[in-house]
């Protein structure tokens, strides 16, 4: 625990339907929700008008559209998204070269391994009005001397404030908050403390750490006593090492057909890997999960003789592991990953051996016959319209996808900078004249130079990053606690 607040945390408010706001003026100041829009799709962000609906982050889509049927409801769009994050990130090691990233939208930052130190309120409201410059979008802040507190601090901070836990006044802010505020404390945890009458941080102090070792053990109970005292000496650590790389998608209705498992399967290696090429490595150890109709989970691994990023490896091993898994039930979710990850990648000499051998005419009698090849996505699943898609026509030029359904799809025309809200016209889903695009830079990106993506305006490879928990908008309120 430092002397002086000089860890901060930054969180962007709302980051994906803020951007999504920013980005679309007939949206601004209205409910937003973007996530997976199918039956069992969730809620990944929701914009401060739409909470006050009661709409959150990992809710159910179907629920949220009971609770706020007026808003808007968007695809995510993971392209505009790393380009925002990727300013805010330059900005943050700009004011320290220490830093440890979250997620796309939150970060840590050691003051301390900066110039800043010495005034740390000045150095979080600069941070805040840089961003703000740069990119049109509000984010909110807490200064501490942990981690912990720093966190807790920016969640109070919210939306688009700042909040400073003074030295000395750390269990003031502790002690009134319920368990599930401390790190490392989920439901399953809450549960078990709440059977013991323990119910808030104060309470967790109040038991003593005997107390807590005996209800969850020595490691486990030893650190939450010493986390509900305000004890938390983790350091700020820059580029933290990934452990694993993978994707899954969740389906509208459940697989049954072999075939179309397979399809997924080969999809999501193929998406894999290109994240995994994304971030420069490789690996050893494919995994592939499923989770089947009755919710049943399971996952299967296979560890190869090298790393790789072969995506006709990876494909193959996922495959092979599918196979492995009974799905005649029927199939909600699939999943393809990569973990034991190197920076390197070895070739695969077997495979090389392989194709030397075909490629002399050599063929063995022994060998299974090859897997049956996938089918092709569905027409109406590659070419649907889904709200949020940036498209341009021909005439009309930029714009966005309302909405489309019966042979056709709306768009409304309109870009970032415009400041009253564009046409809406409406075409048949195969008009020529209209076509998918890149993601436009917001104003305040353009203003800086920034150029579009190249993404071809679709989402990138990959699940989606942690969406935020609160939103929205207000003064920066330099608050001190308690």
């Amino acid at each position: 625990m430092r002397s002086a607040p000089t860890i901060l945390h930054l969180d962007m408010d709302a980051f994906f339907a803020a951007v999504e706001q920013a980005s679309k003026p007939s949206l601004r100041g209205k409910p937003v929700v973007v996530g997976g829009l199918g039956p069992r799709g969730v809620v990944s962000t929701a914009s401060y008008e739409a909470r006050v609906h009661g709409v959150h982050s990992a809710m159910a889509m179907a629920h949220a559209r009971r609770l706020a049927p007026n808003a808007a409801y968007l695809t995510p769009r993971f392209d505009i998204y790393r380009q925002v994050s990727d300013i805010v990130m330059g900005l943050l090691r700009e004011a320290s070269p220490l830093i440890e990233p979250l997620s796309v939208d939150e970060a840590f930052i050691d003051l301390e391994a900066g110039d800043l130190a010495g005034d740390p309120r000045a150095a979080a409201r600069g941070l805040r009005a840089d961003i703000k410059a740069a990119t049109g979008l509000t984010a909110s802040v807490g200064l501490a001397g942990s981690k912990l507190l720093a966190k807790i601090a920016s969640e109070k901070a919210k939306p688009d404030g700042l909040v400073v836990v003074e030295p000395g006044t750390e269990q003031a802010l502790l002690d009134p908050m319920p368990v599930r505020t401390l790190p490392g404390v989920g439901p399953a945890t809450a549960e078990h403390l709440r059977k013991a009458g323990i119910l808030t941080v104060a309470e967790i102090t109040g038991a003593g750490e005997a107390e807590l070792i005996s209800l969850l053990g020595k490691a486990h109970g030893a650190g939450l006593h010493a986390m509900a005292a305000g004890v938390d000496n983790r350091p700020v650590v820059a580029d933290r090492d990934v452990k694993s790389i993978s994707v899954e998608d969740t389906f509208d209705s459940d697989l049954t057909d072999r075939a179309h498992v397979r399809h997924e399967i080969d999809r999501l290696a193929e998406r894999c890997v290109q994240r995994l090429r994304g971030a420069g490595r490789s690996g050893r150890t494919v995994v592939v999960k499923v989770r089947r109709f009755d919710f049943s989970t399971l996952t299967r691994s296979e560890t190869l003789r090298a790393p790789t990023d072969d995506p006709s490896v990876v494909r193959e091993t996922a495959r092979r592991l599918a196979e492995s898994v009974d799905t005649t039930g029927g199939v909600r979710l699939l999943g393809v990953g990569v973990a034991g990850l190197a920076d390197f990648t070895q070739e695969d000499l077997f495979a090389q051996a392989e194709g030397e051998r075909a490629l002399h005419g050599e063929v063995d009698d022994d060998a299974p016959p090859p897997l049956p090849s996938s089918p092709p996505p569905a027409p109406e699943r590659a070419n649907r319209w889904l709200p949020g898609y940036d498209v341009t026509h021909e005439k009309y030029g930029a714009g966005w996808v309302q909405g489309s359904g019966v042979g056709r799809v709306t768009v409304r025309f309109e870009v970032p900078s415009d400041v009253v809200p564009g046409r809406v016209r409406t075409f048949l889903v195969d008009d020529p004249a209209l076509t998918r695009s890149d993601p436009l830079p917001l104003a305040a990106m353009s203003a800086m130079g920034v150029g579009r993506s190249t993404g071809g305006g679709q989402p990138s490879p990959g699940s989606s990053p942690k969406s935020l928990e609160d939103a929205g908008s207000g003064p920066d309120r330099g608050t001190s606690i308690p």
